[in-house]
């Protein structure tokens, strides 16, 4: 967990975010690519053909271009916010739940649109989401969007969960067997949000508006929920080969779970599915952001803009299980023909409570609790305090 403790230290930082950063205007023109790019990004999220030739949207960018390709994985948004430190990187997808954190740290730079031919093709739901456009000043490039969806084993559920209640509460599978030791929970602090999000269905009373925005009293049952789900937890998951093995060798039955991860089980044809449960679910919306101290902004902008080619868009949908930032990409067969948009939720967007970082000035109750405990307190409860 060391990768996450950095957090603690962005307390004055994140609690508020009323100031807009100061950062260098962006460019007005684009010169001679440097060469190089390297991107942060989550695994199976820039591919070039190496797990399947058909899946590869890095060899033509670097034919087109001459910018050769370096990507770094990282499993969790407090990772890749802790890999920004470094000047080594140029490019980040980052979720929700990392970009206003990054902005507000200045560790990336507004962007200008207009040197992105593409821009106007983006969908109007994600064109200049809060997520990553600050007073009018736009810091990224949308590149996917999806649900964290509730994922099971349909041999041991032969009817699909209907409720998250199947990873937060007590009960028994199909088998008759306690699901005790047989569920999973993503160890980011963000996770603390689907359990909010179920117990704004479950107790109503509560007044939860925002899974996101918690005062005192609901943050407290939502950590007692918490608590209780530690007793039924197998692992905490950041690993999708890690949340893969699990389910195929150690019995594991539901879990939260990226697109990408039930696609590669039932690739393997793995008894699988994925579910937006009647809570609805968090999600993702991702952004390309660039660095601010970016060593090859030029290059940069280039992959921006063929990141957001259609053919891009809907073979990373299908290969991750995400939702394409260019409508017309729904229209564009993917290399394996499926219909992906319909698959992963394209039509889905409002029932997703996409991942934003908590702070303490809140819009729905004015004092909530910032992210920094959400960092601290979620931790003891993964080490059992």
């Amino acid at each position: 967990m060391k990768h996450r403790l950095h957090v603690l230290a962005c307390a004055a930082a994140c609690s508020s975010m009323v100031a807009t950063p100061l950062l260098a205007a962006p460019p007005t023109a684009l010169g001679k690519p440097e060469g190089k790019l390297n991107i942060i990004a989550w695994p199976g999220y820039i591919e070039r053909g190496e797990t399947d030739k058909n899946y590869d949207w890095v060899t033509q960018f670097e034919k087109n271009t001459g910018c050769q390709v370096s990507v770094k994985t990282a499993a969790t948004s407090d990772e890749m916010v802790s890999l920004m430190n470094s000047p080594n990187y140029d490019l980040v997808t980052a979720s929700g739940d990392a970009s206003l954190r990054l902005i507000y740290g200045k560790k990336v730079q507004e962007i200008n649109p207009a040197l992105i031919p593409s821009w106007n093709t983006l969908d109007p739901r994600v064109k200049n989401g809060s997520w990553y456009t600050v007073a009018g000043k736009v810091y990224g490039t949308p590149y996917q969007w999806g649900a964290n969806f509730l994922m099971y084993n349909t041999k041991l559920y032969p009817s699909a969960p209907t409720s998250w209640a199947a990873v937060f509460e007590p009960g028994k599978l199909a088998n008759g067997q306690p699901n005790k030791g047989k569920v999973q929970a993503y160890d980011g602090a963000i996770y603390i949000a689907d359990a909010a999000l179920y117990l704004m269905s479950k107790n109503p009373k509560l007044g939860i508006k925002d899974p996101y925005e918690l005062n005192e009293a609901q943050y407290a049952e939502v950590l007692k929920l918490l608590r209780q789900q530690k007793q039924l937890t197998h692992r905490y998951w950041h690993d999708v080969t890690v949340q893969m093995n699990d389910f195929k060798k150690e019995g594991v039955a539901a879990s939260s779970a990226w697109g990408y991860t039930i696609n590669t089980l039932q690739a393997e044809k793995f008894p699988v599915e994925g579910v937006i449960p009647k809570e609805g679910a968090t999600g993702w919306a991702d952004t390309t952001m660039l660095h601010a101290k970016a060593q090859h902004p030029v290059c940069a902008y280039k992959w921006m803009e063929w990141s957001l080619n259609k053919n891009l868009q809907s073979g990373l949908a299908e290969w991750f299980g995400s939702n394409p930032v260019v409508a017309e990409a729904c229209k564009t067969k993917a290399p394996g023909g499926s219909d992906f948009c319909k698959s992963n939720g394209f039509d889905r967007f409002a029932q997703i409570r996409f991942w934003k970082t908590p702070v303490a000035k809140c819009a729905s109750q004015g004092n909530c609790v910032p992210y920094s405990r959400w960092t601290s307190d979620y931790i003891a409860i993964m080490g059992g305090r």
